[in-house]
């Protein structure tokens, strides 16, 4: 499940993420972000893995990658929370192709994080 965060405002947005993530909970957030791309140009993203999260079946995968990957330039800061170490090293081997600040949190960092993405 994904969830937008109280805390998103303007260009920053959080997203908590929760259990296994599919393509059918990328129909309510992909639109939602379009929308704030098109309002505010780049954005500031924080990824809240909780600690229910399990990752991705392959379409989730899918709908997530090629979301980042056609927005790779559009992202002006990139904080990833409180994910497991496999989610932390893709994040690291494709963080070149975004052009904007890729920071990564451990999970009892949530506010250091919010504190980050909105400076």
């Amino acid at each position: 499940m994904l969830e937008l965060m109280p805390e998103s405002t303007g260009n920053i947005v959080g997203i908590r993420a929760s259990g296994t993530l599919h393509e059918s909970d990328y129909t309510v957030l992909l639109p939602l972000l379009e929308q704030r791309f098109r309002d505010h140009g780049k954005l500031r993203i924080l990824f809240y893995a909780d600690a229910d999260f399990k990752g991705w079946d392959i379409k989730g995968a899918w709908q997530d990658a090629s979301f980042g990957f056609s927005h790779a330039a559009d992202f002006e800061r990139m904080a990833l929370v409180g994910a497991p170490d496999w989610v932390v090293w893709c994040i690291k081997l494709s963080a070149f192709l975004i052009k904007g600040e890729v920071r990564i949190f451990a999970a009892d960092e949530l506010d250091a994080a919010w504190d980050w993405i909105k400076r």
